[in-house]
């Protein structure tokens, strides 16, 4: 009887371990990324390797888990295609990871939460999300919106005392990069540009999340949206690659960070997270899903202080926070909405005059480092990303939730 209990257990406790050991994978892409940068890889031809790496493992597994079942691929799902992956895959990642060279981490993963308060935004813009402004959730989804660029304006132009979370560090790292005459001037401007380049990161991958939406209608094979996606992406990070980066030097890829830092944010995070999302998303909904986000942030803050030896200041916790706190406010909204729009729709209403109307729901998950087919939680929201929240896209659900259940 205990050991049946035990597997019970263990059997309902498998899909929070699961986005656990996502999260964990994901806040590994940025600590990689930054140990990459250290060591002088261009970042261009990183965005590059990740795409060409994650394509070579995802078309084939495409290929064999929905040959029986995949049309064929029409002029429009290869345009929609293109699209996704220019801003869910070589845009995104692009100003992302320039963000991350100029900030560090912890930043990047913060203002990363920041794509479903701006899918948010995007959706309201173009119609595929109401606002309800008089409702509960409405308004906790404005309020979440608002904390949430709070939070990214305090986390860019505030930096307050340092924080030490340790005496010692791991690994000491030395940039091989060059920095002349580094003084506040310097890392302020970098902060700044920094954080617009992660804004445009978390647009690019709102966008995408749109453009996902409507490719999903017609297209709604996970594996074959995502390889197309990537395959794409690899094409367009590579040319772009080519054309901006003239030391030849940087493409070639030895036994050393750079190969693992490709091949882990190609084959792990590109590749095989996709699947352990895909089964979470549909075993609990993309809301589960993106309630987790905000794990890869703690990570990432916590590995960022002992291997990389970031620092962390009062601004950067406080902006964190308030981003984190948008994200749960902006879900927290939705997932009322949802559940209000459900019990409207089972409850016959008491005047025959009144005729009910369908309300099309988009639901997904972000993350602006996993390249996942799942939209955002936020509209749609992807998050996308998540952010972001992300989905993280393809797979459109209606559905009931309650953060009540998911806990």
């Amino acid at each position: 009887m205990m050991s049946c209990d035990f597997g019970n257990v263990f059997h309902g406790l498998k899909p929070a371990m699961t986005m656990v050991l996502v999260q964990t994978v994901f806040a590994g892409v940025n600590i990689f990324y930054k140990l990459a940068i250290f060591d002088g890889m261009s970042l261009r031809v990183l965005v590059a390797y990740r795409y060409v790496f994650a394509a070579a493992f995802l078309a084939p597994l495409a290929f064999f888990m929905e040959r029986k079942s995949r049309p064929k691929l029409t002029w429009m799902i290869l345009f929609q295609g293109f699209l996704c992956g220019l801003f869910g895959g070589a845009l995104a990642q692009n100003l992302y990871v320039m963000s991350l060279g100029l900030t560090s981490a912890t930043f990047a993963s913060a203002m990363a939460n920041l794509v479903p308060a701006i899918t948010f935004i995007m959706a309201v813009t173009f119609g595929l999300e109401r606002l309800c402004i008089r409702t509960l959730g409405g308004k906790a989804k404005i309020l979440g919106t608002l904390v949430g660029i709070g939070g990214a304006m305090l986390l860019t132009f505030y930096k307050g005392i340092e924080i030490n979370l340790w005496s010692t560090h791991l690994i000491q790292l030395h940039d091989h990069r060059q920095s002349h005459g580094a003084d506040s001037h310097v890392e302020t401007g970098n902060r700044i540009l920094g954080a617009l380049l992660a804004v445009g990161s978390c647009l690019s991958y709102a966008t995408w999340l749109i453009i996902q939406t409507k490719m999903s209608e017609k297209y709604p094979y996970q594996y074959s949206s995502t390889a197309l996606m990537c395959v794409m992406a690899s094409i367009q990070a590579t040319l772009f690659a080519i054309c901006i980066e003239k030391d030849w030097s940087q493409w070639k890829l030895g036994w050393n960070i750079r190969l693992l830092t490709v091949a882990y944010s190609g084959i792990f995070a590109s590749g095989l997270i996709v699947t352990l999302v895909a089964w979470c998303v549909r075993l609990k909904g993309p809301l589960f899903v993106s309630i987790f986000n905000p794990l890869m942030l703690v990570l990432v803050a916590l590995a960022g202080s002992v291997i990389l030896a970031e620092k962390l200041h009062l601004g950067s916790v406080l902006g964190a926070v308030l981003i984190v706190t948008g994200l749960y406010l902006v879900l927290w909204g939705k997932s009322k909405e949802m559940k209000r729009m459900s019990t409207s729709q089972l409850i016959p209403s008491k005047s025959s005059r009144v005729s009910s109307e369908a309300i099309e729901v988009i639901v997904g998950s972000p993350n602006n480092n996993n390249n996942t087919t799942f939209q955002s939680e936020i509209a749609l929201n992807n998050s996308a990303e998540i952010t972001s929240f992300r989905s993280l896209g393809s797979n459109l659900e209606t559905k009931d939730f309650d953060l009540d259940d998911i806990k």
